[in-house]
């Protein structure tokens, strides 16, 4: 029925009618919304299933109507329907398709109808949201061009003569032209805007509204109701768009050089203009908030905060925030960080919401608790020489005075905020136990459990940041006061003992002895935590302790194991239970995130029962236990298709596969469902199922050779691999190491498969783009030669005569370049197979390469010429990641002692700079034209890297042996071509065809 041409006409005739019920006009509204979104524009390239073009007498009645529709209805709910079907209307069909809109439009905003111009400012708004990504069009700075005058002068008159009886349209009107404004500068900030026509009449428009005092009457009682209202929605945006305007366009001294023609007269006229003005006010506002003669909304304070934050780096801003610090601290920043009603109210009544809000990684940033944070952290270390040691005498100030706990809370909240930054700063670092002596160790006792939990907090932070204790005793005493708060009867407070206690046990080895005869009962304690939150960061933890405690686990390891894996499918079942309760796309669902918290904790989980895997693998007994108790996780995940789970599962798959070296009978049901998870909904996970994959292929060798099915199975997966368009050459490459394993461990039990492998590696000899996938397919080709060479050089022939030959100067090209075949593994392979050739009955040899075959001989000495070096490289590489993962980065940058009058360039000022001009260049990129697009081929010949983590059947082979056996032979069944390789050599070559030989043999007296 939906489909149906006259539907959509017959649907927006009810929406419009006042006597149809509400909720079914609403509905209508929905439906429509859903209906143009999905189908309005349907490529004919690709049709999906779902998508029914709509019909071109529905389309026009679609352009007629939007907009008196958008004007007559009063409900907010229909009206966002309308708003977002307009959108994507616009999106397609703007101004080709539709080129009367922009009129209608701006005749809507000129109307004396209060509700046309309501319904005006709506359209404005879809227009803008509709073009404001798109990088390549003229179209947004045309609109702004002719709409934006007239929103600013509606705003205007909005504030300075009010329209009668319209109380209820003009914070409306407001919030939508400000969100306008805000919307068409996500990306650019147009030539119009930057001139001083548009920015004179909007900024004042800005400073109004950010001045506005709202009578208490305008909005609600209720904060989280007056937070809500239009009138702060209008301030919200106005604070946002000067926020953005400097941030983003108006900073000259953190302006990316992309941007620099565009912007930079802006942005030097911006900083000395408008900024002092923005500053001025937002102190002003903070004045009347502080000494409470205003209130200001949580995302106010937020922008307002961001503001400041900005303010630090650049010296001509910093010079106004310089004699103003030390004040907002005290007084602005220190109050958002004590201890509040509403901190405690949320104590109370959702602890676990409690700890995921002031802890949890994942905290939402745009808070003022989270901004005034940032802005301390700006201070502390883009201004260190004036600001640190002012903001740590404060603190200490508060602490020694004794005040209530709420402030002491918010003193310490201060120190555990600026841990990192005291133990990098060469005057404090030394101080910080006795400061923790006096003023946290004392909290711990405190009746007060907000006061312990920081007390947790903030030596956590101290110890993760690098303290040493000089006085044992003293660690003694605060380790005896966090193991103490692990059965704490709040919540919070056992969360952060966890967190300070996992720190301390992973850096004294003294700590580490004192919990190891209860470290089963902390790790029971840890896993009732993280049942009781779905915190990850507790997961964190037990993965540490594991890892700490390997011994002391290990006769309990299949008792944890089980134990994380009834919280694993537990998480995981309540996540399918919501997939399944949210079957449409719920962008409000998404948003909350609550889903994405459950995935997360399954994540942790899932590295714990990783860690643990790892920490058995000396016994293999209780390995063997362990994966039986994992394998049911591992299923369970891959049937229900927990996407955002299975690169956590193949670890796993991994990890028991490699470390067993065998596979079990109730793993073998893995790979059939990845095999079918594949070849369907899974297609793009090639790259995290190919260790497992290498895996069942090397340990289970036996059970493949039996199974031509697995094998076909094997086989589809590569072919699919390098023939899929939906795959990109990366996945190819893991194809062609699933073949190679195939080849290299299945010897004798690929017949069946050998001319499909060859047939498909041939087809991409001269298509590949990349290094790595020029390279993984022709050694694809020398896997087949070493398989079977004889087979393989007669499938080549029978493909195309002269096959052969077209792969020979190929794989000859690579041998004789300088890095072609950079790894140890690349050169055994080519040396082993070279061999292969050397054994072969001459009679077999096509006739397209007899010519060239005496140069085997030298062919393989080039690669042993070039051996050592890179087992030598190899070798190096190894005891460099040893070192590495000893080695603790110290980042001695953290804080800034430099010039305090100059423009500070920190870490995050680059990151935006390289983010900028990758942005730039990608643009540039989408920009030229494909006619002669070079960008398509990779001309950039980046190295292809030792894979240290590889086992090949190759590694056990001794190449030097081998060549000597294969020279042999090759003497005795082709002693013609013998002589000419031979003989044919330099004097060079010569000498290390000696060297070869004796290593050969030297080798072959030490195994004997």
């Amino acid at each position: 029925l939906g489909a149906q041409e006259g539907m959509i006409t017959a649907l927006l005739q009810i929406i419009a009618n006042d006597n149809v019920e509400l909720a079914t006009r609403q509905a209508g509204a929905v439906y429509l919304k859903n209906r143009v979104y999905s189908s309005y524009f349907v490529d004919p390239a690709s049709p999906r299933p779902d998508q029914v073009p709509i019909a071109p007498s529905d389309r026009a009645a679609l352009k007629v109507s939007i907009l008196p529709l958008l004007a007559a209805t009063s409900n907010r709910g229909i009206t966002v329907q309308l708003a977002n079907t307009l959108k994507n209307i616009v999106a397609r069909d703007f101004p080709d398709q539709w080129p009367t809109l922009l009129e209608e439009v701006k005749r809507m905003l000129a109307s004396s109808n209060i509700r046309q111009v309501v319904a005006g400012c709506v359209a404005s708004l879809e227009m803008v949201r509709a073009f404001r990504f798109r990088q390549t069009t003229d179209i947004l700075p045309q609109l702004i061009v002719q709409l934006f005058p007239t929103l600013v002068n509606i705003a205007s008159q909005l504030l300075n003569s009010p329209p009668a009886n319209a109380n209820q349209e003009i914070p409306l009107m407001l919030h939508l032209i400000l969100k306008t404004y805000k919307t068409s500068i996500v990306m650019h900030l147009s030539a119009h805007q930057q001139s001083a026509e548009s920015l004179v009449p909007w900024g004042r428009l800005l400073f109004q509204v950010v001045n506005l005092q709202i009578p208490k009457e305008a909005v609600p009682e209720d904060e989280e109701d007056r937070e809500r209202s239009e009138w702060w929605k209008a301030k919200k945006w106005a604070y946002g768009i000067l926020g953005r305007l400097f941030n983003r366009f108006g900073n000259p001294s953190q302006l990316p050089s992309s941007m620099q023609q565009e912007y930079a007269t802006f942005s030097q006229h911006f900083v000395a203009t408008f900024a002092p003005e923005i500053f001025s006010i937002y102190l002003q506002q903070v004045e009347l908030f502080v000494s409470g003669q205003a209130w200001l909304s949580r995302k106010c304070q937020y922008q307002i905060f961001n503001f400041f934050t900005e303010c630090v780096k650049p010296k001509s801003t910093w010079s106004m925030v310089k004699p103003q610090f030390e004040n907002l601290v005290s007084s602005y920043v220190f109050p958002q960080l004590c201890f509040s009603p509403a901190k405690q109210e949320q104590w109370q009544a959702d602890p676990i919401e409690f700890v995921r809000g002031s802890v949890d990684e994942y905290e939402s940033y745009d808070t003022p608790v989270a901004s005034a944070t940032t802005f301390l952290l700006s201070l502390a270390s883009n201004r260190t020489k004036v600001a640190f040691m002012p903001i740590l005498t404060f603190i200490n100030r508060v602490l020694q005075t004794k005040p209530a706990a709420p402030q002491r809370f918010g003193a310490l909240n201060m120190t555990a905020a600026l841990g990192q930054f005291l133990m990098r700063h060469p005057e404090v670092k030394n101080n910080m136990e006795q400061f923790l002596v006096q003023h946290v160790l004392p909290e711990f006792g405190s009746t007060e459990p907000y006061m312990r939990y920081i007390a947790c907090e903030v030596l956590g932070t101290i110890e993760k940041s690098g303290l040493q204790w000089a006085n044992e005793e003293n660690l003694r005493s605060h380790f005896t006061a966090v193991a103490a708060c692990l059965d704490d009867p709040e919540l919070p407070v056992r969360v952060q003992a966890a967190l300070a206690l996992t720190e301390m046990v992973t850096l004294h080895e003294s700590v580490k002895d004192a919990v190891a005869p209860q470290v089963g009962k902390v790790i029971q304690s840890l896993l009732k935590l993280a049942e009781e939150t779905d915190l990850d960061m507790l997961n964190s933890c037990m993965e540490t302790m594991v890892d700490r405690y390997q011994t002391e686990l290990m006769p309990v390891a299949a008792e944890l194991t089980a134990r994380l894996c009834e919280t694993y499918t537990r998480l995981a079942r309540e996540s399918i239970a919501a997939d399944e309760d949210g079957g449409a796309v719920d962008m409000d669902r998404i948003m909350e995130g609550d889903d994405s918290d459950k995935v997360f904790a399954a994540m942790g989980v899932a590295k714990t029962i990783t860690t643990v895997v790892a920490s058995v693998d000396a016994a293999p007994e209780i390995l063997a236990q362990v994966q039986e108790i994992i394998i049911p996780i591992i299923s369970l995940t891959l049937e229900n298709k927990l996407l955002d789970l299975f690169d956590n599962m193949y670890e796993l798959v991994d990890s028991l596969t490699f470390k067993t070296r065998a596979i079990s009978p109730n793993m073998w049901p893995i790979f059939e469902l990845t095999y079918k998870l594949f070849k369907s909904d899974a297609i793009d996970f090639l790259d995290e199922m190919l260790p497992s994959l290498d895996n069942f292929v090397s340990f289970g060798g036996d059970v493949f050779k039996a199974r031509p099915d697995y094998r076909q199975m094997a086989l589809d997966i590569y072919t699919t691999a390098i023939s899929s368009d939906h795959l990109g050459e990366n996945d190819a490459v893991n194809g062609c190491k699933l073949a190679e394993s195939l080849l290299l461990n299945l010897r004798g039990h690929m017949d069946d498969g050998l001319q499909t492998i060859i047939t498909t590696a041939l087809g991409v000899i001269d298509k590949a783009n990349t290094v790595s996938l020029r390279l993984a397919n022709l050694e694809v080709l020398i896997n087949c030669v070493l398989y079977n060479p004889a087979a393989t050089l007669h499938i080549m022939e029978a493909i195309q005569p002269g096959t052969s030959r077209v792969f020979f100067d190929k794989w000859f090209e690579a041998i004789n370049a300088d890095n072609r075949l950079p790894r140890v593994h690349d050169k055994k392979l080519s040396i082993m197979a070279l061999c292969a050739l050397m054994e072969m009955d001459p009679a077999a040899v096509p006739e397209a390469i007899k010519e060239g075959w005496p140069q085997i001989v030298s062919g393989a000495l080039k690669i042993f010429k070039d051996l050592p070096a890179a087992i030598a490289a190899r070798k190096a590489l190894e005891t460099s990641f040893q070192t590495d993962s000893d080695y603790e980065d110290i980042d001695d940058g953290l804080l800034n002692f430099g010039d305090e009058e100059e423009d500070v360039w920190d870490a995050d000022s680059a990151y935006i700079e390289m983010l900028a001009n990758e942005g730039a260049r990608l643009r540039e990129k989408h920009d030229r034209p494909l006619e002669g697009d070079e960008e398509s081929i990779s001309t950039e010949e980046s190295e292809v890297d030792e894979e240290l983590g590889y086992i090949s059947p190759l590694d056990i082979v001794d190449p030097y042996v081998s060549f000597k056996q294969a020279l042999t032979a090759f003497q005795m069944k082709d002693g013609n071509n013998y002589q000419r390789g031979t003989t044919s050599l330099g004097p060079e070559q010569q000498a290390l065809l000696m060297e070869v030989m004796r290593v050969a043999e030297e080798h072959t007296q030490l195994s004997a």
